[in-house]
Protein backbone atom coordinates (compact mmCIF):
# COMPACT_ATOMS: atom_id res chain seq x y z
CA UNK A 1 0.00 0.00 0.00
CA UNK A 2 1.52 3.33 -1.04
CA UNK A 3 1.05 6.49 1.26
CA UNK A 4 -1.36 7.81 -1.45
CA UNK A 5 -3.38 5.18 -0.37
CA UNK A 6 -3.20 5.08 3.36
CA UNK A 7 -3.82 8.31 5.12
CA UNK A 8 -2.83 7.48 8.40
CA UNK A 9 0.65 6.16 6.78
CA UNK A 10 0.25 9.95 5.35
CA UNK A 11 -0.09 11.63 8.64
CA UNK A 12 2.92 9.67 9.94
CA UNK A 13 5.22 11.20 7.47
CA UNK A 14 3.58 14.63 7.31
CA UNK A 15 4.05 14.53 11.47
CA UNK A 16 7.49 13.66 10.79
CA UNK A 17 8.57 16.38 8.14
CA UNK A 18 6.50 19.41 9.97
CA UNK A 19 8.48 18.16 13.34
CA UNK A 20 11.90 17.77 11.74
CA UNK A 21 11.70 20.98 10.26
CA UNK A 22 10.51 23.02 13.47
CA UNK A 23 13.25 21.20 15.71
CA UNK A 24 16.17 21.46 12.81
CA UNK A 25 15.47 25.30 11.80
CA UNK A 26 17.74 27.91 13.03
CA UNK A 27 14.66 29.66 13.66
CA UNK A 28 11.55 27.04 14.91
CA UNK A 29 8.97 30.19 15.84
CA UNK A 30 9.70 31.07 12.41
CA UNK A 31 9.04 27.41 10.83
CA UNK A 32 6.03 26.86 13.40
CA UNK A 33 4.25 29.68 11.92
CA UNK A 34 4.80 28.59 8.47
CA UNK A 35 3.45 25.32 9.29
CA UNK A 36 0.42 26.77 10.93
CA UNK A 37 -0.05 29.53 8.07
CA UNK A 38 0.14 26.40 5.62
CA UNK A 39 -2.60 24.87 7.43
CA UNK A 40 -4.49 28.29 7.72
CA UNK A 41 -5.34 27.65 11.29
CA UNK A 42 -4.81 30.47 13.95
CA UNK A 43 -2.93 30.77 16.66
CA UNK A 44 -6.28 30.62 19.24
CA UNK A 45 -7.30 27.31 16.66
CA UNK A 46 -3.98 26.42 17.59
CA UNK A 47 -3.97 26.79 21.16
CA UNK A 48 -6.97 25.72 21.68
CA UNK A 49 -6.58 22.47 20.33
CA UNK A 50 -3.20 22.20 22.41
CA UNK A 51 -5.26 23.81 25.57
CA UNK A 52 -2.85 26.41 26.08
CA UNK A 53 -3.53 30.06 25.93
CA UNK A 54 -2.90 31.90 22.32
CA UNK A 55 -0.04 34.09 24.05
CA UNK A 56 1.77 30.70 24.27
CA UNK A 57 2.00 30.00 20.67
CA UNK A 58 2.67 33.93 20.08
CA UNK A 59 5.54 34.05 22.06
CA UNK A 60 6.83 30.59 20.71
CA UNK A 61 6.53 31.70 16.99
CA UNK A 62 7.86 35.48 18.20
CA UNK A 63 11.20 34.02 19.72
CA UNK A 64 9.90 35.39 23.28
CA UNK A 65 10.16 31.98 24.56
CA UNK A 66 13.27 29.90 23.93
CA UNK A 67 13.30 27.35 21.39
CA UNK A 68 10.29 24.34 21.79
CA UNK A 69 11.19 21.13 23.09
CA UNK A 70 10.27 17.81 21.44
CA UNK A 71 7.03 17.68 24.02
CA UNK A 72 5.58 20.99 22.98
CA UNK A 73 6.81 20.13 18.94
CA UNK A 74 4.76 17.10 19.59
CA UNK A 75 1.52 18.46 20.69
CA UNK A 76 1.63 21.48 18.01
CA UNK A 77 1.85 18.89 14.90
CA UNK A 78 -1.17 16.73 16.22
CA UNK A 79 -2.75 19.76 16.71
CA UNK A 80 -2.51 21.24 13.54
CA UNK A 81 -3.35 17.12 11.49
CA UNK A 82 -6.12 17.07 14.39
CA UNK A 83 -7.50 20.38 12.96
CA UNK A 84 -7.12 19.29 9.37
CA UNK A 85 -8.70 15.89 9.79
CA UNK A 86 -11.93 17.78 11.46
CA UNK A 87 -11.93 19.90 8.63
CA UNK A 88 -11.88 17.16 5.94
CA UNK A 89 -8.25 16.02 6.16
CA UNK A 90 -7.32 18.27 2.48
CA UNK A 91 -4.10 19.19 3.54
CA UNK A 92 -2.74 15.73 4.82
CA UNK A 93 -4.30 14.50 0.96
CA UNK A 94 -2.48 17.38 -0.93
CA UNK A 95 0.64 15.50 0.62
CA UNK A 96 -0.26 12.12 0.09
CA UNK A 97 -0.39 13.07 -3.75
CA UNK A 98 2.70 14.74 -3.43
CA UNK A 99 4.78 11.96 -2.13
CA UNK A 100 2.88 9.01 -3.97
CA UNK A 101 3.95 11.28 -7.12
CA UNK A 102 8.00 11.13 -6.28
CA UNK A 103 8.53 14.97 -5.30
CA UNK A 104 9.07 17.01 -2.13
CA UNK A 105 5.57 18.82 -1.27
CA UNK A 106 8.26 22.46 -1.31
CA UNK A 107 8.67 21.44 -5.19
CA UNK A 108 5.22 19.99 -6.36
CA UNK A 109 2.78 22.44 -4.12
CA UNK A 110 -0.32 20.03 -4.90
CA UNK A 111 -1.29 17.60 -7.52
CA UNK A 112 -4.82 16.46 -8.70
CA UNK A 113 -6.73 14.40 -11.31
CA UNK A 114 -10.16 15.60 -11.72
CA UNK A 115 -12.96 12.79 -11.96
CA UNK A 116 -13.98 14.22 -15.18
CA UNK A 117 -11.86 17.12 -17.32
CA UNK A 118 -13.80 20.73 -16.40
CA UNK A 119 -13.39 23.66 -18.65
CA UNK A 120 -10.16 25.51 -18.48
CA UNK A 121 -11.66 28.33 -17.81
CA UNK A 122 -12.99 27.25 -14.50
CA UNK A 123 -9.54 27.08 -13.96
CA UNK A 124 -8.25 30.60 -14.49
CA UNK A 125 -11.88 31.52 -12.19
CA UNK A 126 -10.08 29.81 -9.37
CA UNK A 127 -6.55 31.47 -9.45
CA UNK A 128 -8.32 35.07 -10.28
CA UNK A 129 -6.31 34.28 -14.12
CA UNK A 130 -6.07 36.32 -17.64
CA UNK A 131 -5.38 34.68 -20.81
CA UNK A 132 -2.92 36.10 -22.41
CA UNK A 133 -2.93 33.54 -25.04
CA UNK A 134 -5.90 30.95 -26.83
CA UNK A 135 -5.14 27.13 -26.64
CA UNK A 136 -6.37 23.88 -28.70
CA UNK A 137 -8.02 22.23 -26.23
CA UNK A 138 -10.23 23.71 -23.80
CA UNK A 139 -10.44 21.32 -20.64
CA UNK A 140 -8.00 19.91 -18.21
CA UNK A 141 -7.71 16.49 -16.28
CA UNK A 142 -6.38 17.91 -13.47
CA UNK A 143 -3.59 20.42 -12.36
CA UNK A 144 -0.17 20.64 -10.47
CA UNK A 145 1.06 23.67 -8.86
CA UNK A 146 5.13 24.11 -9.00
CA UNK A 147 7.14 26.15 -7.16
CA UNK A 148 9.74 27.38 -10.49
CA UNK A 149 12.53 27.86 -8.04
CA UNK A 150 12.57 25.20 -6.05
CA UNK A 151 12.06 23.03 -9.20
CA UNK A 152 15.12 24.66 -11.18
CA UNK A 153 17.46 24.12 -8.43
CA UNK A 154 16.59 21.03 -6.91
CA UNK A 155 15.77 18.69 -9.86
CA UNK A 156 18.01 16.86 -11.80
CA UNK A 157 17.18 16.49 -15.43
CA UNK A 158 15.47 13.52 -15.50
CA UNK A 159 13.36 14.46 -12.31
CA UNK A 160 12.41 17.83 -14.09
CA UNK A 161 11.48 15.42 -17.17
CA UNK A 162 9.30 13.58 -15.32
CA UNK A 163 7.39 16.08 -13.39
CA UNK A 164 6.66 17.56 -16.81
CA UNK A 165 6.44 15.07 -19.13
CA UNK A 166 3.31 13.79 -16.54
CA UNK A 167 1.21 17.03 -17.14
CA UNK A 168 -0.70 15.68 -20.16
CA UNK A 169 -3.89 17.25 -20.62
CA UNK A 170 -2.98 19.24 -17.34
CA UNK A 171 -2.71 23.17 -15.78
CA UNK A 172 0.37 23.26 -14.97
CA UNK A 173 0.72 26.43 -12.43
CA UNK A 174 4.01 27.55 -12.02
CA UNK A 175 4.45 30.14 -8.38
CA UNK A 176 7.04 32.57 -7.93
CA UNK A 177 7.20 33.56 -11.58
CA UNK A 178 9.50 37.13 -12.59
CA UNK A 179 9.16 36.78 -16.31
CA UNK A 180 8.32 32.71 -17.22
CA UNK A 181 10.84 32.50 -19.44
CA UNK A 182 12.82 29.54 -17.88
CA UNK A 183 9.45 27.22 -17.44
CA UNK A 184 8.36 28.34 -20.84
CA UNK A 185 11.29 27.66 -22.51
CA UNK A 186 11.74 24.09 -19.88
CA UNK A 187 8.49 22.75 -21.25
CA UNK A 188 9.81 22.94 -24.94
CA UNK A 189 12.03 19.54 -24.60
CA UNK A 190 9.27 17.80 -23.16
CA UNK A 191 6.16 15.86 -24.85
CA UNK A 192 3.13 16.17 -24.81
CA UNK A 193 2.64 19.78 -23.89
CA UNK A 194 -0.02 20.56 -20.87
CA UNK A 195 -2.98 21.81 -21.84
CA UNK A 196 -2.73 25.45 -20.08
CA UNK A 197 0.18 27.00 -18.24
CA UNK A 198 -0.54 29.43 -15.39
CA UNK A 199 2.28 31.78 -14.21
CA UNK A 200 1.52 32.93 -10.95
CA UNK A 201 3.19 36.51 -9.44
CA UNK A 202 3.32 38.51 -12.43
CA UNK A 203 1.01 40.29 -14.72
CA UNK A 204 0.79 40.72 -18.41
CA UNK A 205 3.37 43.89 -18.22
CA UNK A 206 5.66 41.60 -16.82
CA UNK A 207 5.29 38.93 -19.08
CA UNK A 208 8.84 37.42 -21.09
CA UNK A 209 7.69 39.34 -24.53
CA UNK A 210 8.30 35.72 -26.61
CA UNK A 211 5.53 33.80 -23.94
CA UNK A 212 2.53 34.32 -26.12
CA UNK A 213 3.80 33.33 -29.12
CA UNK A 214 5.93 30.18 -27.85
CA UNK A 215 2.40 29.48 -25.84
CA UNK A 216 1.05 29.83 -29.61
CA UNK A 217 3.53 27.36 -31.04
CA UNK A 218 3.63 24.54 -28.79
CA UNK A 219 -0.74 24.92 -28.49
CA UNK A 220 -1.28 25.58 -24.69
CA UNK A 221 -3.57 28.07 -23.37
CA UNK A 222 -1.16 30.72 -21.04
CA UNK A 223 -2.60 32.77 -18.29
CA UNK A 224 -0.98 35.03 -15.48
CA UNK A 225 -2.18 35.77 -12.05
CA UNK A 226 -1.00 38.13 -9.11
CA UNK A 227 -3.95 36.96 -7.07
CA UNK A 228 -3.10 36.26 -3.65
CA UNK A 229 -1.04 32.23 -3.57
CA UNK A 230 -2.97 30.74 -0.83
CA UNK A 231 -6.41 31.99 -1.41
CA UNK A 232 -5.97 30.59 -5.01
CA UNK A 233 -4.74 27.09 -3.71
CA UNK A 234 -7.74 27.16 -1.58
CA UNK A 235 -10.33 27.29 -4.43
CA UNK A 236 -7.92 25.06 -7.17
CA UNK A 237 -8.38 22.29 -4.27
CA UNK A 238 -11.76 22.76 -4.07
CA UNK A 239 -12.64 22.10 -7.77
Amino acid sequence: MTVGEDPGEARAQLARRIAGEITLSTDPGATLRKWRTDFDVSQTELAGRMGVSSSVVSDYESGRRESPGIGLVSRVVEGLLDIDESRGGSRIRQFARVVSAGFESDIVRDIREYPAAIPTDRVYEALDATEVAPGERDTVNGHTVINSIEAITSLSSEEFYRLYGQSTDRALVFTGVTRGESPLVALRVVTPTPNAVILHGLDEEALWDHAAALAEVDGFSLAVSTAPLEESLERLRSL
